[in-house]
């Protein structure tokens, strides 16, 4: 038995280049809390993207359910902290903070076996297709313009931007925009769109019809994500795949999801790889693919075990982040990521220089 004999944590605050907003929300830094567990000489590590505040609720709720415990016992772990958050509110900064310590359980068994995670789950391939995301609406055409050509040069042939200027009412800026990327990326690439929710029912589904005639293969929350019907009637619209999921953080939320989409995007910074992975195997079930929202140094490894994922999103906010406090950050090949298989774990490590940006 290999038992748990400390979690910690800590928070850190990531400022940005230049502010970043979509159709919903701005912001111009990133926080990541990282949880540490360590057994048997081993440190596990997980993390999140989320509120500071993440940090006790780790080291003060979600620690003492956790050590002691067999590490290799990891739905166990999972049972035991999701039972400690039952009063203090399931989904939110409760469910990143149990995201945070379960991926740095599951980092931490790897570790024990001494295997790359992938291996441990399961290879359902090699390597896995990435998307370039971004594209925000607050983005001078030039800058957009080079964000697209850069992901083009990584191979990358899907590229998402944001939407939803002015809140959704610009809806002839955001064609506007549309058929810029279009005319930057040319007729061989994707092109996707994320709204965040910005728009309303009627809105979403004129620009439906605006965007099919541009290529658009992928409408992201073109509604906001509880509003299951609405995202049902759209999906019943258009050719274009409707998606969302990134805001789900229980199981249930998921199989109610389903009925609404076209591809799940489960994240699991947010619902924990755990659920994730219980996600994957749901929308299976259902013939349903998932696409693994955002944070690509946490999914490579699971999304490559799930045979029915499309891909991975690689956000430019991560992308930026995550090297600066990790060594071992993946970066695309031939468009896709592949997952390090001379490395245990996820295969990364907290920088040394990573205490400039500590907040917590």
């Amino acid at each position: 038995m290999s038992k748990v004999t400390t979690v910690d944590a800590a928070a850190y605050t990531v400022p940005l280049p230049q502010p970043e907003a979509d159709g919903t929300f701005a912001w111009d830094a990133t926080t990541v809390v990282i949880a540490r567990v360590h057994a048997a000489g081993e440190v596990g590590i997980g993390f999140t993207y989320g509120a500071v505040a993440g940090v006790d609720v780790i080291t003060g709720v979600l620690a003492p359910r956790v050590v002691g415990r067999d590490a290799f016992d990891i739905p166990r772990a999972w049972r035991a902290m999701a039972d400690a958050l039952r009063n203090r509110g399931r989904p939110g900064v409760a469910s990143t903070a149990l995201a945070a310590v379960d991926a740095a359980l599951w980092d931490l068994k790897a570790k024990l076996f001494g295997v790359p995670l992938v291996r441990l789950l399961g290879a359902a391939r090699d390597g896995i297709e990435v998307y370039g995301s971004g594209g925000f609406v607050n983005l001078d055409d030039d800058v957009f313009a080079d964000q697209l050509t850069g992901w083009l040069k990584d191979g990358i042939t899907k590229v998402k931007m944001k939407i939803g200027v002015g809140a959704g009412a610009d809806v002839d800026e955001d064609v506007r925009r549309v058929r810029f990327a279009r005319s930057v990326v040319g007729d061989g690439v994707e092109l996707f769109v994320d709204a965040n929710g910005a728009y309303d029912r009627k809105q979403a589904a004129r620009q439906c019809r605006a965007f099919e005639d541009l290529g658009v293969t992928w409408f992201e929350e073109p509604v906001t994500s509880d509003d299951l019907e609405s995202l049902g009637v759209l999906r019943d619209l258009t050719a274009i795949d409707i998606t969302a999921g990134e805001y789900g953080y229980l199981l249930q939320y998921f199989a109610e999801m389903l009925r609404a989409v076209d591809v799940i995007q489960p994240d699991a910074s947010r619902c924990s790889l755990s659920e994730w992975l219980r996600v994957a195997a749901l929308a299976a079930a259902n013939s349903r693919e998932v696409s693994a929202h955002c944070a690509p140094s946490l999914h490579a490894h699971p999304a490559c075990a799930a045979l029915n994922t499309r891909h991975i999103e690689y956000f430019a906010d991560h992308t930026y982040v995550d090297p600066l406090l990790f060594d071992g950050v993946l970066t695309p090949v031939d468009g896709r990521l592949w997952p390090a298989l001379d490395r245990p774990g996820f295969g990364l490590e907290l920088r040394g220089d990573a205490e400039q940006y500590r907040v917590k």
